[in-house]
């Protein structure tokens, strides 16, 4: 097996050598999309890094069960179980069927990862509206065991019966409750934390199932902690996603997925999460009108591809500040390595074969260990990037091993190099 790997755990607040539950193979489970409106390029981020995240154990030797989900229902405006549920918001903007929406922005995100050089079939795609039965079923456990209850809007969650509630976003629970609104005095949860499982049917909606409570749609939770389940069983390797998730969303993933299961382990070992691209000093998000698409950035005649080595040029914990000044110098650094890496090709044509059936140089190998050590530390592409470079431009280093490690590199990165 592989060298050691090192991952940041969102948990412990440090880096951890990589522990496989099973060696045999490797769970993972990443946020997916929310197919209301068109992927922007912050949102593209998170699937970048789960696909270097994959590539780098599947070239340390591991074999991968990777699963993303697709949210195409219950994901209100509100993290926190409020507002207008997305589905709809994009079925009036559009003068579509809920049903239409989620497919037509499915295929569109399916091709952003096309242009990024992202292969959709190494993962297991996951849609949300295909799992209500599994979704329901681990309400009615969580109800069962105790930690569910009642109101007027749905089903909630009792987060005082979690002990590890606060674990993963270190949350000030005391603080919340004391930082109540007066007006919350109406709001019939238990606690602030609580948390929706099953929201009941207010009036018609279009998507919409019955249920042991009655008529209703799931929370937007509930969902990722079924699904994994039932493609990947009660315990997970390591689960990605955006900061933004940690302190709601994965923190409530944990309290139901733990709280349904009875052999007391963890429901995640290594939670990893990446930052935010920042336009304007403003998070890029969906609900505003100024979000960038991959499709604006092809519209300027750049390739996505440059887009995806700009943030290979900062570390996914490190908040990336977007610029098209930014990006076209990425665009002119991309190129650059494209035609040097055609150079390399053309030159060692001759010779491939031959330096193919002898053993790499100490130089080669010191360069390709480089890399390889970058990208088992916390996946430091911006290092690997470095040493790439470092390789193309030593002058003592011939073609034709420049361009055999070219191609392993590339394994990492998916920059179409070769």
């Amino acid at each position: 097996m592989a060298k050691e790997i090192k991952l940041y755990n969102t948990l412990s607040k440090e880096k951890e050598i990589f522990k496989p539950i099973d060696s045999r193979e490797i769970k993972i489970y990443s946020c997916g999309p929310t197919v209301y409106h068109y992927a922007h390029i912050g949102n593209l981020r998170a699937y970048i890094f789960a696909d270097i995240l994959n590539n780098t154990l599947s070239e340390a030797g591991y074999n991968l069960k990777h699963q993303i989900n697709i949210t195409d229902v219950g994901h209100l405006v509100s993290d926190g179980d409020e507002g207008e549920d997305k589905m709809e918001k994009g079925s009036e903007r559009e003068g579509k069927s809920v049903w239409d929406v989620a497919e037509f922005y499915t295929q569109a995100f399916y091709s952003d990862l096309k242009d990024l050089n992202i292969n959709k079939e190494k993962f297991i795609w996951s849609k949300a509206t295909d799992y209500i039965k599994e979704q329901i079923e681990m309400v009615k456990i969580l109800e069962e065991k105790g930690y569910a209850y009642k109101t007027s809007d749905g089903i909630y969650f009792d987060t005082s019966k979690f002990i590890n509630y606060a674990e993963l976003g270190r949350i000030d629970i005391e603080g919340l409750q004391k930082g109540k609104r007066v007006d919350d005095e109406k709001n019939e949860k238990k606690n602030i934390t609580d948390f929706a499982l099953w929201k009941f049917s207010k009036e018609k909606r279009q998507m919409e199932w019955e249920s042991p409570w009655g008529v209703g749609f799931p929370g937007w939770h509930i969902e990722c902690s079924a699904m994994s389940r039932a493609v990947l069983g009660n315990h997970l390797d390591i689960h990605t996603g955006g900061i933004e998730h940690i302190p709601i969303h994965h923190t409530n993933e944990i309290a139901q997925s733990e709280s349904s299961c009875d052999d007391g382990k963890r429901f995640v070992n290594i939670w990893m999460h990446l930052n935010h691209v920042i336009l304007d000093k403003i998070k890029m998000a969906k609900s505003g009108e100024g979000f960038i698409r991959l499709e604006s950035i092809k519209e300027k005649n750049i390739s996505p591809l440059a887009y995806k080595y700009l943030l290979l040029m900062t570390h996914y914990r490190k908040e990336m500040k977007f610029s098209w000044d930014s990006l076209d110098a990425a665009n002119t650094a991309y190129q650059k390595l494209l035609k040097q890496v055609e150079k390399i090709k053309l030159s060692a044509a001759p010779n491939i074969s031959e330096t193919e059936k002898v053993a790499p140089s100490e130089e080669i190998k010191n360069y390709y260990e480089k890399f390889v050590n970058a990208m088992n530390d916390d996946l430091n592409t911006s290092i690997a990037l470095a040493t790439l470079w470092s390789l193309i431009n030593d002058k003592d280093v011939s073609d034709s091993e420049k361009f055999l490690a070219i191609k392993e590199v590339d394994k990492y990165f998916g920059l179409n190099l070769i």
